[in-house]
């Protein structure tokens, strides 16, 4: 297995398999999902890896907001196949919301 890494504003290696989870619990409630960090910007795979966990860990009947990094454009771009090629449990459907002011972009996942 091959560990990517990544220098932070500080200089110090860090490896991308360390980054957090973004989220560690199930919401049965609808939220918004974080993409926007450095690291999500520097790791395409990354950042569809975490929107998927985060829509397994939303209930259905609910929404989950994925806020995207900019630095990867629109996110029909890559995120929407990613989506469809995913292995998830229950029925999705998602729609572009819109860009942010600080360049990310807002797609709203609806578990059914």
């Amino acid at each position: 297995m091959v560990t990517q890494t990544h220098d932070d504003e500080h200089g110090n290696d860090h490896p991308h398999s360390d980054a957090e989870p973004i989220t560690d619990h199930v919401h049965d409630t609808s939220w918004s999902a974080n993409l926007e960090l450095p690291q999500h910007g520097e790791d395409q795979e990354l950042l569809i890896r975490q929107a998927i966990d985060a829509i397994e860990h939303t209930e259905s009947g609910y929404h989950v907001n994925l806020v995207t990094h900019g630095d990867h454009g629109h996110p029909s771009e890559y995120l929407y196949d990613a989506l469809d090629a995913a292995d998830i449990d229950t029925e999705i459907d998602y729609e572009y919301i819109e860009q942010c002011g600080c360049g990310g972009h807002v797609t709203r996942v609806h578990l059914g």
